[in-house]
């Protein structure tokens, strides 16, 4: 036998429990959406004795305002009854973010009301705010918002030392304030080792790039053309050499830099020893192999082919491979044709 119910017609369930906030104040609300959004409410929902007459189950939702605990059971209900909540939802979650944060957190709300809490916190705090947040963020269990102060003071740390969050922390929570402190400490040295490796970095890359340039300055058969400033200077140290008395017996800097890209090359070259084109390339390489290189120079040669490596392929034209396209072609399609039946 077939059942057929016109879903439209079932009258809405009355609320059958009362919330009662901080100031006595009594608020409308489901037992069934209460108990299907939070365990915490279930459980004080069957715990608590009902009501003489018929007024059904009271519970209590203490530590917030009246206004933001109804926000609180407003939003609870809205995903269920599908009303226009979106209309509303952003004003209320920047007047209370704080206080839905906190009860979410404490009624462990199974809903993304948490993290839509926690973002719109995060979105308005400021400088003065910032420690007040962090503590929040900390006692809540909410990470994101704890990021979004700890970045905010290292921008700006002069203005979050002057806020009385700061002063408080300061004279009664020194656990929140060290753990502030050290974030900045450990941003502070990861930038600064960051930037080194930067730099180190950059040296590496522009020994490859002299590397480069030496080798086209020997294999080039124009002298003329313009192959950067990496060039550019290869020409002029080779030149310098040229006409160089001193040479590296005599102490001259640019000779011994010209000569230490000479070894650099015959480290890192593949060639045989008569088909390498760069001057002094077998004769170092020979010289290699009777004396032990020390770690510091393989070290050297390592990263700056590393670097040469890296910066080749970066640097290269790549064609997606055709089975890619292909597949990109046909989801094309078919989300051409889903959305041709959908209109």
């Amino acid at each position: 036998m077939a059942i057929s119910t016109a879903f439209n017609a079932i009258p809405p369930s009355p609320a059958d429990v009362r919330v009662i906030t901080s100031d006595g104040s009594i608020i409308r609300a489901h037992s069934s959406v209460l108990a299907s959004a939070s365990p915490v409410l279930e459980r004080m929902i069957e715990r608590a004795p009902r009501g003489r007459s018929g007024g059904g189950r009271a519970v209590r939702i203490t530590g917030a305002s009246t206004d933001a605990v109804v926000v609180f059971i407003r939003l609870l209900h809205a995903p269920a009854v599908r009303t226009a909540a979106a209309e509303w939802e952003e004003a209320a979650l920047a007047e209370h973010g704080a206080a839905l944060m906190a009860l979410a957190h404490a009624y462990r709300v199974s809903s993304p009301l948490k993290r839509r809490a926690e973002e719109a916190v995060a979105a308005r705090v400021t400088a003065d705010g910032a420690v007040d947040a962090m503590k929040l963020a900390a006692l809540c269990d909410a990470p994101r918002l704890y990021l979004r102060c700890a970045r905010l003071a290292g921008e700006d740390l002069a203005a979050v030392e002057a806020s009385s969050g700061w002063r408080f922390a300061s004279r009664h929570d020194a656990a929140l304030r060290d753990d502030l402190v050290g974030l900045l400490r450990d941003a502070d040295q990861r930038k600064e080792r960051w930037e080194r490796e930067r730099r180190s970095q950059n040296v590496y890359l522009n020994l490859s790039d002299a590397m480069a340039a030496l080798e086209h300055v020997f294999f080039a058969a124009d002298e003329r053309c313009d192959g950067g400033p990496h060039r550019r200077g290869v020409l002029q140290l080779r030149r310098h050499v040229a006409g160089c008395g001193r040479k590296v017996a005599g102490g001259c800097p640019h000779c011994r830099r010209f000569f230490q890209l000479l070894r650099l090359h015959s480290s890192v070259c593949d060639d045989d020893d008569d088909s390498c084109g760069v001057p002094l390339c077998s004769n170092f390489k020979a010289a290699m192999e009777e004396d032990k290189v020390d770690k510091t120079w393989k070290l050297l040669v390592k990263k700056v082919t590393r670097a040469r490596v890296m910066s080749a392929w970066a640097s290269r034209q790549v064609p997606a491979p055709q089975i890619v396209q292909k597949s990109w072609a046909n989801y094309n399609s078919s989300s051409r044709s889903r959305a041709a039946r959908f209109r």
